[in-house]
């Protein structure tokens, strides 16, 4: 879904960081990469920093020219963090993602990334439609450069939709406990700590009220809902031994 979308290395000065943007890129599930006038590439240091992503370097375009590495594309993007003294239309990594993120897309798009020194030139931005600028510290706006590529693919991939569901624990196939449960399980509840002595005098309506609140954060299974109500019996049955 994301192939429509090039990252393209202007000018990159040390081979490692072609290595580490191939992995921030594959952690994404992107792999079109260009290489613009790479000082060193291939390299051992940028397998090596690929980690893995070996894949994305073999398959990276190397050319001579900022202008061969668009020719075919409809939206080019530079990546700078300095103000500039004319203004472009600026996007952050989210909006653009929110932009030109779509399964329908048929817009080839390239993202620019200049030299690790000095970032794009003036002339390589007169080439583009849009300055992609992440928020950060204003008084240290500097990313390296696999960073920032991270931060741009991270939100592309997001917004893609690609990301695989959070696994919240081994609920499996357990099913939450139903509102009717639980309310047995707070009168079971309410019972044995008087059976304990733990309630005292009138403060049982703001304890319960304060323990509802816990447990229904938690969101409790049935499982876990039997485990507790084991322990409740138990504990009811150790008071009332002689």
């Amino acid at each position: 879904m994301l192939s429509h979308i090039k990252i393209v290395l202007i000018e990159t000065s040390h081979p490692g960081n072609i290595g580490a943007v191939a992995r921030a890129m594959k952690n994404m599930q992107m792999s079109n990469l260009w290489l613009v006038a790479p000082k060193i590439f291939p390299s051992a240091d940028a397998t090596s920093r690929a980690s893995g992503a070996d894949d994305v370097l073999s398959g990276a375009v190397v050319c001579s020219s900022v202008q061969e590495a668009i020719s075919d594309c409809q939206i080019v993007m530079g990546a700078s963090a300095r103000c500039r003294t004319i203004s472009w239309p600026e996007l952050t990594p989210r909006t653009c993602a929110e932009k030109f993120v779509s399964p329908n897309s048929a817009q080839k798009i390239a993202i620019l990334f200049g030299r690790e020194n000095s970032g794009l030139k003036n002339h390589e931005l007169d080439l583009c439609q849009y300055l992609l600028r992440i928020p950060c510290n204003s008084e240290y706006s500097s990313l390296n450069i696999a960073a920032a590529v991270q931060v741009v693919c991270y939100e592309l991939f997001v917004t893609a939709g690609l990301q695989q569901p959070i696994d919240i624990g081994d609920r499996g196939e357990i099913p939450l406990a139903t509102a009717e449960q639980m309310e047995s399980f707070y009168t079971h509840l309410l019972q044995t700590l008087y059976d304990i002595d733990f309630m005292q005098g009138n403060s049982s309506s703001s304890i319960m009220r304060r323990l509802r609140r816990i447990y229904n954060r938690v969101q409790l299974d049935t499982k876990e809902l039997d485990i507790l109500r084991g322990i409740l019996r138990m504990s009811q049955g150790n008071k009332r031994k002689p």
